[in-house]
């Protein structure tokens, strides 16, 4: 028999509690926002034990809920021994500040974009990403600083000793400069790397190369995706937000042009402006892009709902009027006469399996169409110096005819505005 029992070292899951509002707003139900939350929390390591629901008008201004359900909640909190209160909408810092008071020590209040933001600081592993996330958490904090401080400032009406320093207006500014401080210098960074970001996104435009970007609801399978295209190991996961940092990989068409396709963070419903605004530069590879895959997952009930918040944040970033195509993934996943019925309401959409590969041709050949929409039929003579053209054409074209004569190289093929231009240059 051991003298010692076994200590576990594995971190404990903390107990949360998911509190939600419904305001008759005809946004998402309550119960699917609250299991999008339960998800979101599952994501960040927490173990959810209860829920709270209250129907309302509008959010109590000091509280958010109502007096009543803070007394609930307080002995939710007290039953259950739980570590954290999540509310599914964003809170005030007063009430916050307010609703922590209420429930006591330790008991953590936070609120979906908190939330968001630590599952953004988990995930987050380039250091654009790093930065990014930074950025947003030191913005949601700036303003939440005055409740961080109040211990202090009880101490300050008690009187005595250490009350007439004013310690604590005093530490809260001193916050206040450094926090401010450190947003600017964030802001300095990411605005040189997204300068860095710029140039090579100018000479990828030069160079004709075709870019796809994947857009999507968050878990709607982007990743598995751009595995099935590329044949490459990007991390997949049953998460949300498992893919935050922008993957860009190389694609081959059927007619040998090379085009790429890049994966980006997902969207998801209320996704806070401030975390829009500091992943700008990320987004950018869904602005700059040539195509945008909207990539839904079919199998979900509220696949619409997911295709508006999509849409709202491609609007947000001046993204909304790019060329597009809708492509339902996880068909494998739906009742064949539900699929049926969708493919008739969206006939221009492409239907897939990332995960089994069926209808993966009919998203490569409507890749390829759209990638060559606006390419030029040409017939033309290339000399046989000019080897590097005609390895630009292979590239960046697709050649239909070859043939090799005395007096060149006789093409047929379909090729880029600057590529057609060049090629009109040297013909005689």
């Amino acid at each position: 028999m051991a003298r010692f029992e076994p200590v576990s070292t594995a971190p404990v899951a903390e107990r949360a509690i998911l509190v939600g509002v419904d305001l008759h707003d005809g946004g998402w139900p309550i119960d699917r926002s609250l299991d999008e939350l339960e998800r979101l929390a599952d994501t960040a390591g927490a173990q959810v034990v209860a829920r709270l629901t209250q129907r309302l008008d509008r959010p109590v201004p000091k509280s958010y809920i109502g007096s009543g359900k803070v007394e609930e909640l307080k002995g939710f909190v007290s039953r259950l021994d739980a570590d954290v209160v999540i509310f599914d909408d964003d809170l005030s810092p007063s009430q916050q500040s307010y609703l922590e008071r209420a429930l006591g020590e330790p008991t953590k209040v936070i609120d979906r974009t908190a939330l968001i933001l630590d599952i953004f600081g988990l995930h987050a592993r380039t250091r654009e990403g790093r930065l990014q996330v930074q950025l947003a958490q030191l913005q949601y904090l700036l303003p939440r600083l005055r409740g961080m401080w109040s211990h202090l400032a009880k101490e300050q009406t008690r009187g005595g000793i250490g009350s007439r320093f004013g310690q604590g207006e005093s530490q809260l500014e001193i916050d206040r400069r450094m926090i401010r401080g450190k947003i600017t210098s964030l802001r300095r960074e990411l605005r040189e790397l997204q300068e860095r970001r710029g140039v090579q996104s100018k000479q990828r435009a030069l160079s004709d190369s075709y870019r796809v970007a994947l857009a999507g609801y968050t878990n709607a399978g982007k990743s598995t995706l751009l595995n099935r295209l590329t044949d490459s190991d990007v991390l997949s996961e049953d998460k949300l937000f498992a893919t935050l940092d922008p993957t860009t990989r190389s694609y081959e068409l059927p007619g040998g042009r090379r085009l790429t396709i890049t994966d980006t963070v997902g969207f998801i419903q209320k996704l806070p402006h401030g975390l829009v605004e500091a992943f700008t530069s990320t987004l950018s590879e869904v602005k700059d892009a040539d195509l945008i895959l909207k990539v839904v997952d079919v199998s979900d009930p509220d696949h619409q709902r997911q295709i508006d918040a999509v849409e709202r944040v491609l609007a947000e970033i001046g993204a909304s009027e790019h060329a597009a195509v809708t492509v339902f993934n996880k068909t494998d996943l739906l009742d064949p006469a539900e699929l049926v019925a969708i493919r008739r309401r969206m006939p221009h959409a492409v239907f897939f399996s990332a995960l089994t590969g069926e209808g993966i041709d009919d998203l490569r050949d409507r890749i390829t169409r759209e990638a060559t929409a606006k390419d030029y039929l040409i017939s033309c003579i290339l000399p046989y110096d000019q080897g590097s053209l005609l390895s630009d054409i292979r590239t960046n074209g697709h050649i239909i005819q070859e043939e090799y004569r005395p007096d060149g190289m006789h093409l047929v093929c379909r090729v880029p505005a600057r590529i057609k231009s060049l090629i009109e240059a040297i013909q005689v």
